[in-house]
């Protein structure tokens, strides 16, 4: 299939390349010429203006936005807008509140436009690994772009299959790695809890391991002190443990590089999904204790490091490329 796709980054790219590699013709579009020519030599078509790509684009055309929430993706949409058709769609692959999407979608519809939103998770090694993809919106349109979200997805591989999903009327997609969650902002929903969930996996290990460290301190009795080698502990969970994860294969490295993080100030920002999860709690009355303290941890990260801080900033080097706010 034929795709356009706006925002080159550590994902965007990433997104290209598997795609191209699968056989789809992408068009592609970023701010930077530099990303699009580098991605042009692996076979996309780089274009220099949205306009440039629009018309590049065979109708029913669909373009994937690939921008960081907020203003940059609000005004890309709006002017991909007034340049497509009936019948064209958009997709928005990047961290958007789902209340955007239900309103972009509104705004859209009298134009014949469609919109998708997906939550993409995969991070910067989602070109190896396969996306793991949440899609919101129409069900004929998710269906006609299937080619391009099972490209991008990671597939069955060697996950043990769920045995209580034989025979039931389950979505088999789930298995490759995608789902259809439902209308639009389902999508970006699913995967705003998604990275809530995620802050407070994040802020157990942390804690564990900095409970760990601190085990040999000379405030606690001699013979009740202990020196433990942090990455083997981490190495050894990763091996039969039920805490085993990505996030603790991450942590394992990372310690296994630099067992007190000396290159991490512990200062750990927050990209808003974790603020809309308890905002969502809140307006449901759900109880979300662990959410909201691993948000608030990070807050408090800004101004008094530890070395939990520095563990989560570690896994969040790891899994998605994020690089600490330089100090102020």
């Amino acid at each position: 299939m034929q795709i356009g796709v706006i925002g080159l980054g550590r994902m965007g790219g990433n997104i290209v390349r598997r795609l191209t590699r699968a056989g789809h013709s992408c068009v592609v579009y970023d701010a930077d010429p530099a990303p699009g020519a580098a991605l042009a030599k692996d076979g996309a078509t780089a274009v220099t203006s949205v306009p440039a790509m629009v018309q590049a684009l065979q109708a029913p055309r669909t373009v994937w936005v690939m921008l960081p929430a907020g203003r940059i993706t609000e005004e890309t949409i709006k002017q991909l807008a007034g340049l497509m058709k009936p019948g064209d769609a958009i997709i928005d692959g990047g961290n958007t509140n789902f209340k955007d999407d239900v309103r972009r979608a509104r705004e859209l519809a009298p134009k014949g436009i469609k919109y998708l939103d997906v939550g993409t998770s995969g991070g910067v090694w989602g070109l190896q690994r396969g996306y793991c993809l949440m899609i919101g919106g129409d069900t004929d349109v998710v269906n006609r772009l299937d080619p391009i979200f099972s490209a991008l997805a990671p597939g069955l591989g060697s996950i043990e299959r769920t045995k209580e999903r034989e025979g039931e009327k389950l979505d088999p997609r789930a298995e490759q790695g995608y789902i259809h969650a439902g209308p639009v902002g389902a999508g970006h929903f699913v995967k705003m809890i998604h990275n809530g969930i995620e802050y407070g996996m994040m802020q157990a290990f942390a804690e564990g391991f900095d409970i760990m460290r601190n085990r040999s301190s000379a405030k606690l009795p001699a013979d009740e002190r202990y020196d433990l080698n942090l990455a083997d502990v981490a190495e050894v969970w990763r091996r039969g443990s039920v805490v085993t994860s990505w996030l603790l294969d991450l942590t394992a490295s990372a310690l296994a590089k630099s067992p007190q993080l000396e290159g991490f100030s512990g200062h750990v920002d927050d990209s808003g999904e974790g603020r809309w999860t308890i905002e969502a709690a809140i307006e449901e009355a759900v109880p979300a204790d662990v959410l909201a303290a691993s948000l608030f941890v990070r807050f408090r990260s800004r101004q008094d490091h530890t070395f939990a801080e520095k563990v989560l900033s570690a896994m969040r080097l790891g899994f998605g490329g994020h690089v600490e706010a330089p100090k102020k």
